[in-house]
């Protein structure tokens, strides 16, 4: 038997929960709705989706989405957790193919009235098939200059509105801080009043006379979402000028667009995952971030956004902390490339969450991205940067937010700012 596909769901169902199951297998494989001439038991053995586990968990009385069918006598729906693989040989190793086989038209069977990607095990061919991190975590922290802690960093705000002058300005200050990370904000593109090329060269003009006098280059990820084209182009702009890094938008250059630029690409790829939300939000259907961040990783990017512990999104802790996991977690086992990408924490952050951060998480593989955890400080910048670099130390020598704000104006100055 050949490579297979692994990949786990939770379902939901009013039918008998193997009948259910076995309806999504055929529908994702070589099966319909009706027998068809030419689907031997032959051909079903070699390319039909296989059941590997279904455990069921819990009913409940009424379904958790609409439009789904159910027996007429149906007074429950059930719910489990079941495995399904699939042949390689059905997609070879191509991520927007399997994408079309573990995540198409499957969320859109009458049987279920919830349905939810959890996880995949993917077979060694993708790791030779995909490029991976060129970066990841050790180059990342290289380019940075950054060893042990965290690379602190931020977000240039207002997130559009600025021209490439004011927009360099606030980099200069950022900059000053000491800061080792910025971004553009992935609404920032290239619209003509911050045009992509003028604002490259209006940073970098900037990060360079930075570096000049201090020897830290501050790592930039410059948006360069746009058509193929725009996208290679974008990046070989700022690699000209000694930008460090550029970003894209996951779901809007999809997987092709992602692993064309890394191929491309001699810079850290800062991959923003905007628009997540319409994939995870609904616990009764979509996509889990586990499964979802394997198929980017492979696909190149560098850093993955996870959102971040109390964060000003929907998102719960444990959520955000089983993301950053995975980012750190190998693909595959053995020798060779893991895929291991660094994980960003961001949105809603400053200098409190690194004690919970990195005790729950067991790292310090980490961005941690604070807009008004450091640009609102009532310090400035500068003591809102330093406030971060406090925890994170504090939080690594195993001492707790007192015992640093004891000792720490800046990260007292925090506690007290955004604290509870």
């Amino acid at each position: 038997m050949g490579e297979r596909v692994y990949a786990t769901y939770w379902v939901e169902t009013a039918y008998p929960l193997l009948q259910a199951v076995e309806a999504l297998a055929g529908e994702q494989s070589s099966g319909t709705f009706v027998k068809v001439p030419g689907e031997t038991p032959e051909l079903k053995e070699r390319s039909g989706a296989r059941i590997e586990r279904l455990t069921e968990l819990d009913a409940v009385g009424e379904p958790s989405l609409p439009g789904a069918g159910a027996p007429k006598a149906a007074a429950e729906w059930r719910r489990a957790e079941a495995e399904i693989s699939w042949p390689l040989d059905n997609m070879g190793p191509s991520l927007p193919n399997l994408l079309a086989t573990v995540a198409g038209n499957l969320f859109e069977l009458k049987q279920f009235s919830g349905l939810r990607l959890l996880d995949l095990r993917l077979p060694e061919a993708f790791r030779d098939a995909y490029p991976g991190p060129r970066f990841g975590v050790e180059g990342t922290r290289r380019l940075a200059g950054v060893a042990r802690l965290p690379l602190v960093g931020t977000i240039i705000k207002p997130s559009v509105g600025l021209s490439p002058e004011q927009t360099a300005a606030a980099v200069d200050r950022l900059a000053a801080a000491g800061v080792d990370f910025i971004k553009d904000d992935e609404l920032q593109a290239d619209g003509p009043h911050c045009p992509f090329d003028e604002r490259v060269d209006a940073v970098m003009r900037v990060i360079n006379a930075h570096a000049e006098r201090s020897g830290k280059k501050v790592m930039f990820a410059f948006n360069l979402t746009g058509e193929m084209d725009e996208m290679l182009r974008r990046h070989d702009r700022v690699l000209q000028a000694g930008g460090s890094c550029v970003m894209a938008s996951l779901h809007s250059v999809g997987l092709p667009g992602l692993t064309a630029l890394r191929r491309h690409s001699q810079l850290p790829i800062h991959a923003h995952r905007n628009g997540w939300g319409l994939y995870s939000r609904s616990p009764a259907i979509g996509v889990s971030y586990v499964a979802w961040q394997k198929l980017w990783r492979l696909a190149g990017a560098d850093h993955l956004h996870v959102n971040g512990l109390r964060n000003k999104f929907c998102e719960a802790d444990e959520s955000v902390l089983a993301s950053a996991r995975e980012c750190l977690t190998p693909l595959f086992a053995g020798a060779g490339r893991g895929c291991e990408a660094m994980p960003v924490f961001s949105s809603g952050q400053w200098a409190g969450q690194a004690f919970d951060t990195h005790a729950r998480l067991g790292s310090a593989d980490l961005i941690h991205a604070a807009g008004g955890g450091i640009v609102a400080h009532p310090g400035g910048p500068e003591a809102g940067v330093a406030s971060i670099r406090q925890a994170w130390e504090g939080a690594l020598a195993g001492r707790t937010a007192e015992d640093v704000a004891a000792e720490h104006a800046e990260f007292r100055q925090a506690l007290e700012t955004f604290g509870p």
